[in-house]
C-alpha cells in the first residue's frame, strides 16, 4: 500500500475553470506521472475542485498505477449527513476509477450536524473497505478536540502553513503534536508571494490578493482587515536575501522550511506541468538547520505577529473553531 510521501501533488489546478485558466488534460496527466516517477506518491483533489472535474482527470491518470499512489480527496461543505457522504464518496470513487481512498477528508468542519454522524457514515465507509484513512481540513483546537470526544479517528489535519501563514503555530502545531495528528500544509508558498515573483503588493493579481496580508479595498478581499501590505513585502525580501545568499530559489526554501517543520507529513505543492514537479521536488535536497530556521523564522516574524492566531487567511471572523 502507498504511503503518503513528503510533498504531495495538489490536482486543483488541473480542473482548469476560471480559478486557475486553461489546463490542457494530456499535460496535466504528463504532470501526475512525472510526480510519481520521482517519488511523489501522494495526490491531493475534492469534489469541489472543477465539480469534480479534478478528480475526473486523477483517475484517468491513475489508470494501471493506482496501486503506487495514496489518494486524498474530501467530502464537500455541508455534506455532514450518511447519506450525503456516503453519496459523495460513490461519486469520488467512480471519478477516481478505483475502489477505495486513501484518506478521505472532511474540508470543513460543519456545526450544523453532529460529528457522531458525520463520524459514524464515515467509519461505516472505512469498515466496507472504501476509506483506508479518516482525516480532516481547516480544524481548529475545539473541533479536533470535539471530534475526538465524539470517537472520530483523525489520520490527519489539512491546514494552511507556510513562511507567511505561521497560524498554526500557536495552538493547533502543539495539538497535533500531542495526539499525534499529521498535517497536510497546504499553500506552502503562499499563493506565489514565495517565489519572489511579485515584487510589490501593486504587482499581485485581485484573485491573489484576497488574504490578509493585503488591504481589504482590494476587489475580491473580504476580510475588512487593513493588510500588512509592508510588512509582508518586507518579510519576502529578507527570505529572499537568504535564499540568495544559499544560492537557491526563495520557493524550494519556503518549501524547504514547511516540509521540515514538526508535525507536518506532506506539503501539498501546485504544478501545471513537469517542470514545475521537479521544481518543487528540488526543496528536498535543502538542509534546513537550526540557524537556517531560526533566521527565517525572524525574517517572518513580524507577519506572523501581525496576523496573529486565526489561521484562517481569508475571513476575519474566523470559520475554525478555536
Amino acid at each position: 500500500m502507498s504511503q503518503l510521501s513528503k510533498l504531495t501533488l495538489g490536482c486543483w489546478a488541473f480542473a482548469g475553470g476560471t480559478e486557475w485558466g486553461d489546463q490542457d488534460e494530456s499535460e496535466s496527466i504528463r504532470t501526475i506521472h512525472s510526480a510519481l516517477d520521482q517519488g511523489i506518491t501522494s495526490l491531493d483533489t475534492a469534489p469541489g475542485y472543477g465539480g469534480g472535474e479534478s478528480e475526473r482527470i486523477v483517475g484517468n491518470a491513475l489508470v494501471g498505477r493506482r496501486d503506487k499512489t495514496f489518494v486524498a480527496t474530501k467530502i464537500s461543505d455541508g455534506v455532514s449527513t450518511e447519506s450525503a457522504i456516503t453519496e459523495s464518496c460513490e461519486t469520488s470513487l467512480g471519478l477516481l476509477q478505483t475502489d477505495y481512498i486513501d484518506l478521505l477528508q472532511v474540508h470543513w468542519a460543519d456545526h450544523e450536524v453532529p460529528f457522531e454522524e458525520t463520524i459514524a457514515a464515515l467509519q461505516g465507509l472505512k469498515d466496507a473497505g472504501k476509506v483506508r484513512h479518516i482525516g480532516v481540513c481547516n480544524f481548529g483546537v475545539i473541533d479536533t478536540d470535539g471530534w475526538q470526544a465524539a470517537g472520530g479517528e483523525l489520520f490527519s489535519n489539512q491546514l494552511p502553513y507556510s513562511l507567511l501563514s505561521r497560524a498554526i503555530e500557536y495552538e493547533i502545531v502543539p495539538q497535533c503534536l500531542e495526539k499525534g495528528i499529521g498535517i497536510l500544509a497546504y499553500s506552502p508558498i503562499m499563493q506565489g508571494l514565495l517565489t519572489g515573483k511579485f515584487k510589490t503588493a501593486d504587482d499581485v493579481p485581485d484573485g491573489r490578493a484576497r488574504s490578509r496580508h493585503f488591504s481589504t479595498d482590494r476587489a475580491l478581499a473580504r476580510h475588512g482587515g487593513p493588510g500588512c501590505e509592508a510588512e509582508t513585502f518586507a518579510a519576502i525580501a529578507k527570505v529572499g536575501a537568504i535564499a540568495d545568499g544559499l544560492k537557491v530559489s526563495m520557493a524550494a526554501l519556503a518549501l524547504a522550511w514547511v516540509v521540515n517543520q514538526p508535525a507536518i507529513s506532506s506539503a501539498i505543492i501546485g504544478a501545471r506541468n513537469p517542470g514545475q514537479v521537479a521544481e518543487n521536488l528540488s526543496a528536498l535536497t535543502i538542509q534546513i538547520d537550526d540557524e537556517l530556521d531560526a533566521a527565517l523564522k525572524v525574517a517572518t516574524d513580524v507577519v506572523k505577529d501581525f496576523l496573529g492566531t486565526n489561521p484562517d487567511l481569508w475571513a476575519a471572523e474566523s470559520r475554525y473553531a478555536l
